[in-house]
């Protein structure tokens, strides 16, 4: 099959010793820093192998991938290679004083890990402040030797990354911020694969164009690299048909737009059957409540083989940006495919349950302008940083880093979903786990709430994939949702949006030891503290506990 990828050529010169189809990938990955222009500015950004947006990687269901990375940026890296489930190996799971410790400048670490059980689209990207705003990449896995996809066979296949750009240096933004007490500022456009397209200033030639030709079946790989947004994505004229998200193939269904979370990835199917012409792809965030937010239509080009550039593309019809019923009929239509090949394992039986709340809140502040600071909490705990990585301190039994008395309910209940709390809204800290038996199965309830405002969350568990077995607005009722959860065919992923306002139930099996980061896959809320880990127990069997660590491991 034929590719259609920017990054291509500089990746396989660059990286890969062999293409994939082999049961061995390595690779070399420089973090480094290079001068970029995009809206008429110039500054120094953060890349890997001085690309923007990063190479692809490209691998095989059961391949060994091995990238050995450098780091010579001025920051401390990690990179997190996300959606992978790193069976017994959190070592390579990346992120920063979770699983490991960061890459200092001058160091290298190689991430080793196997692709086991896993095909489809997924990402890499930083895992430390916020240099994911540059330092992201797709990662493709083709299946097995002799496996097809279960879906037509396209003519040729392109990643659609979608990204967020600021003209000024994002790490002085985000101190800035946290100064204040405030979040930092908006960025000032979207990107397609690290370009903001026509519609922006300077940008005619910073627009990432795909050729095709009529009558051909195309398949794009759309990842949210976006750091703070939601984004509807349309192409004009043409209907997708959503195949796959999260790397996890999904009964086909065709819609003109979709919604893709941060973190999210999304394959669809698009026939070129339209008359030859330019067609906009385009994306803009969705937000349903009034938290400004960078609204700016970013667009790449649809080019059929043979149209001058000199024809001007027509525009897609994306939803209203508040559009919440669209948002959530799309989210109603993703089903697992669940077939004999590809089964929906959903734990029909629970032995663990949580009950999550996510809020934001105020904490005091000294330095701040207001005298308080923005916090963001899971059951009014807002989650400290420690500076020993948690996978290392339980797997040598250090001391004093965590606890595992995080609550499995909110300490005090009341309308999470009601009229907007504005008092009272001072939260806890600590670096509080949740401790989880091996092989055990577990079901969460995600529900937003009220506390300053109800916004909608896209939560990212790493190690696993899980079941997203509801969904619905205002407060989970405990003993009638339930009886309305998908246990037949529910959509599996490793990211899932939780409404505004509302709540999302998942499940999965602890089959994966190690300690695992559940986060908001919105920057500046993770940032803010909202997130936690699950300390995954080691079973009793011979391979059902944690690797032992690489000899590289970066020390804290």
């Amino acid at each position: 099959m034929a590719r259609h990828d920017d990054f291509r050529f500089g990746l396989l010169s660059l990286l890969f010793l062999s293409f994939f189809g082999v049961a061995f990938v390595p690779a070399r990955a420089a973090v480094q820093v290079k001068n970029v222009s995009r809206l008429c500015h110039a500054k120094p950004i953060v890349t890997v192998n001085g690309m923007y947006p990063g190479p692809t990687i490209y691998a095989r269901e059961g391949d060994r991938v091995i990238i050995n990375v450098t780091n010579h940026a001025q920051y401390n890296m990690s990179i997190h290679w996300h959606g992978l489930k790193q069976f017994r190996n959190g070592w390579a799971d990346g992120p920063a004083y979770i699983t490991q410790c960061p890459i200092k400048t001058g160091n290298s670490y190689t991430y080793d890990f196997n692709i086991t059980g896993q095909r489809g689209t997924l990402w890499w990207h930083a895992h430390i402040f916020w240099l994911r705003a540059t330092v992201y990449g797709a990662i493709v896995i083709m299946p097995q030797n002799g496996t097809s996809f279960p879906f037509p066979q396209p003519h040729m296949e392109a990643n659609i990354i979608l990204g967020e750009w600021w003209n000024t240096d994002v790490e002085e933004l985000v101190k800035e911020g946290d100064k204040l007490g405030l979040p930092p500022k908006m960025s000032d456009a979207h990107t397609i694969n690290g370009k903001p397209g026509p519609l922006f200033p300077c940008s005619e030639k910073h627009t990432y164009a795909l050729e095709v030709e009529q009558g051909k079946t195309y398949l794009l790989r759309i990842i949210n690299a976006a750091l703070n947004d939601e984004l509807f994505f349309a192409i004009a004229g043409h209907e997708m048909t959503v195949v796959e998200i999260d790397a996890v193939y999904t009964k086909p269904f065709a819609t003109q737009a979709l919604l893709i979370g941060p973190g999210q990835t999304t394959n669809v199917l698009v026939r070129a059957d339209q008359l030859p012409g330019r067609y906009f792809m385009a994306a803009r965030p969705f937000m349903d409540v009034p938290i400004p937010i960078d609204n700016k239509t970013v667009t790449a080009i649809l080019q059929y083989k043979g149209i001058p550039n000199t024809v001007m593309p027509v525009l897609p019809q994306l939803p209203a940006p508040n559009d919440t019923e669209f948002a959530l009929n799309y989210i109603a239509k993703l089903k697992s495919l669940n077939t004999p090949q590809f089964p929906a394992l959903v734990p029909l039986k629970v032995d663990r349950r949580l009950f999550f709340t996510i809020g934001l809140g105020r904490n005091p502040c000294s330095t701040c302008l207001n005298g308080t600071k923005l916090a963001a909490s899971l059951n009014n705990v807002t989650f400290v940083m420690p500076k020993v990585a948690l996978l290392q301190s339980h797997y040598f039994n250090i001391k004093g880093v965590f606890q595992t008395d995080f609550p499995e309910r909110p300490p005090t209940p009341f309308n999470y979903t009601g009229a907007p709390l504005t008092a009272n809204l001072k939260t806890s800290s600590g670096t509080r786990l949740t401790k989880i038996a091996y092989n055990s199965t577990v079901e969460i309830i995600l529900q937003d709430t009220n506390l300053l405002t109800v916004e909608s969350h896209p939560f990212h568990l790493h190690g696993y994939n899980f079941f997203v077995v509801g969904t619905g607005l205002g407060n989970f009722n405990s003993s009638k949702d339930p009886a309305n959860f998908n246990l037949v065919d529910p959509p599996e992923r490793n990211t899932v949006g939780v409404p505004t306002g509302g709540w999302t139930a998942i499940r999965f099996r602890a089959d994966n030891p190690g300690v695992w980061f559940l986060h908001c896959h919105l920057e500046l809320h993770t940032s803010w503290g909202l997130k936690t880990a699950l300390v995954v127990e080691d079973g009793k069997g011979v391979d059902q506990s944690v690797l032992p660590p690489p000899k590289d491991l970066p020390p804290c």
